[in-house]
């Protein structure tokens, strides 16, 4: 099997990886193309969490309806009601498998979250 990257990042990864069939698009945050995190709590940080996977999926050739399995994490398990309602938007129909956990994230942020895509070349 190869590997492929896509993608640049300022830290060291890869935002999406190619293996085969499968695409691994790395933890995003909020950040907006101005590269700071956006305003106003954890709904439109979920929305600019999911475009960000959603562009780092187009590198490699993918869109959310390849996604299959995603992992988030929120700084505050209170936030799930609204993070839920936010990301439901993203996979209107036949959503992918998801884990969902509390933890303190690298900077000051509310929601991460990375995929998992299934893509056959």
């Amino acid at each position: 099997m190869t590997k492929q990257c896509f993608g640049t990042s300022h830290v060291p990864l890869s935002p999406a990886v190619r293996a085969g069939d499968f695409v691994f698009i790395s933890g995003q945050v909020p950040t907006g193309p101005d590269g700071k995190v956006v305003s106003g709590g954890i709904g439109p940080e979920t929305t600019q969490v999911l475009a960000n996977i959603r562009a780092a999926l187009a590198l490699a050739g993918c869109s959310m309806a390849d996604v299959v399995k995603t992992t988030v994490w929120l700084r505050d398990r209170d936030d799930f009601p609204a993070f839920n309602a936010a990301y439901a938007q993203a996979f209107p129909e036949n959503p992918p498998a998801r884990s969902t956990a509390e933890s303190r994230l690298m900077i000051d942020i509310a929601v991460e979250i990375e995929a998992i895509a299934y893509r056959p070349l």
